[in-house]
């Protein structure tokens, strides 16, 4: 793997031997959740609070962005991305995405983008809405063409400020020092454009303290996947991982982010400590490629439940960083690390092979049993060389692979029965594997 040094260390890397209790497994979701469900829920309310009082805010990607800039001039970030991933998830997305396709949106265009797009021109956003609209809109290109005509759009439709980012693609296992200087001059041309906007001056020290916050976040979250090592995982690193997105991504360079990792990372440690695991038992462990079909989020969870299959990793929960293979901000060098983290350490700006690389090394070092690719049919940028994918860790490398296809956004797309007859015949196929070879059963497991 070359995306940076490994993680450190925890005593998560030792087996727990003990039964998990069901009542602490439990106790685990409601302890953790609940933290996220806080944070978040104080997020939303003040973007709701700037619909009506002129909190300056601006939109922003979820990949590879520069979030701390914004916040050093207390201008509130909006992400579309999670506001297309709510409406999924509440079930709310498919008449905006039918609203987009009404004025031309393509069946096979990214469904964030159609359900946002649908959601604007429905009065989402505005005075009349429940989202504020932003006063700049910076679009941080990272890996997605499709983001750009996003942004444009919305920029467009709203009468809004844009501000590009070019982020070079990164072609060799690091970027070049003129591309971070490439991005370095970009971010100064941003800096400029909030302070027009804010009418305050750049502040290099808040900026520090800033990125402080985010290093701290940065380090939660990777000793908190690093604690998915134990047997059994102290929590699923694809479906629970979703629930840390929001602070990582949408809080990172706030107290509030840096606070609620170092709960979390209490908690599972001492899930850990006395053997508590995700699921009362576990009996396979497996890493996912691709994001979750939001609007059947637990339909697809329940369906690997059932199996005692746990995610201890998850290259979607990557999307905004790569922090488990050791990058952190550096407020001693502030725009330099900014424009490093959008540069290489994020998922999407990078090549297949590093893909390839960081999948293998989640499936090495997290003792994963198999790897399951969730395609999404609205997606180019995850689902492009998937079945190449399948083929590499199949026949090269011996790691057992699924690899099944539905949506992120759009609920047309998700054939359950299909779904759950794929997934069982696969965990079947395991399960005679292990009683053919006479394996042991998993440390943690029932008997």
């Amino acid at each position: 793997m070359t995306t940076g040094t490994k993680a450190p260390p925890v005593s998560a890397t030792v087996s727990a031997p003990a039964k998990p209790s069901a009542s602490a497994a439990r106790d685990y979701r409601g302890v953790v959740h609940d933290l996220s469900k806080t944070v978040m829920t104080d997020w939303m309310n003040q973007l709701q609070a700037a619909v009506h009082d002129g909190t300056p805010t601006a939109y922003l990607m979820i990949s590879g962005n520069c979030v701390e800039i914004l916040r050093c001039f207390d201008i509130l970030p909006v992400f579309p991305e999670i506001n297309a991933l709510q409406l999924a998830i509440r079930k709310k997305a498919l008449p905006y995405i039918l609203k987009a396709e009404e004025i031309g949106y393509a069946s096979d265009n990214c469904a964030y983008v159609k359900a946002d797009m649908g959601y604007t021109l429905s009065g989402g956003v505005g005075e009349e809405g429940t989202m504020p609209k932003p006063r700049l809109i910076v679009c941080n290109f990272v890996g997605c063409n499709v983001y750009i005509k996003w942004f444009e759009q919305c920029a467009a439709m709203m009468d809004v400020p844009l501000t590009m980012i070019d982020i070079p693609f990164v072609r060799e296992n690091q970027p070049s020092p003129d591309d971070v200087r490439y991005v370095m001059a970009q971010l100064r041309t941003l800096i400029e454009d909030c302070e027009k906007l804010t009418g305050r001056k750049f502040d290099i020290d808040r900026l520090r303290e800033i990125l402080a916050y985010s290093a701290r976040a940065e380090e939660g979250w990777a000793l908190a996947k690093s604690l998915c090592r134990a047997r059994p995982s102290p929590f699923d690193c694809y479906f629970d991982s979703i629930n840390m997105m929001g602070p990582i991504n949408a809080l990172r360079g706030t107290k509030a982010a840096a606070d609620f990792f170092d709960g979390a990372v209490a908690h599972y440690q001492k899930m850990v400590d006395e053997g508590v695991g995700a699921l009362d038992e576990e009996k396979f462990r497996i890493v996912v490629e691709g994001p979750p079909p939001y609007p059947y989020y637990r339909n697809f969870r329940n369906l690997f439940e059932k199996w005692k299959a746990v995610a201890v990793q998850s290259t979607y929960s990557t999307v905004g960083g790569t922090w488990e293979f050791g990058f952190r901000h550096d407020p001693e060098r502030p725009l330099e690390s900014i424009a490093e983290q959008m540069l290489m350490h994020n998922l999407c700006n990078r090549t297949m092979t590093e893909r390839y690389a960081q999948i293998r090394a989640y499936v090495e070092r997290w003792h994963a049993d198999a790897l399951v690719i969730h395609s999404v049919k609205s997606c180019r940028l995850f689902s492009a060389g998937q079945g190449d994918m399948r083929e590499y860790f199949t026949k090269e490398l011996g790691v057992p692979t699924l690899m099944v296809e539905s949506d992120l956004e759009d609920p047309r797309y998700y054939a359950e029965a299909q779904m759950k007859n794929r997934i069982d015949a696969f965990f079947e196929s395991l399960e005679y594997k292990r009683i053919r070879e006479g394996a042991p059963q998993p440390a943690g497991s029932q008997p």
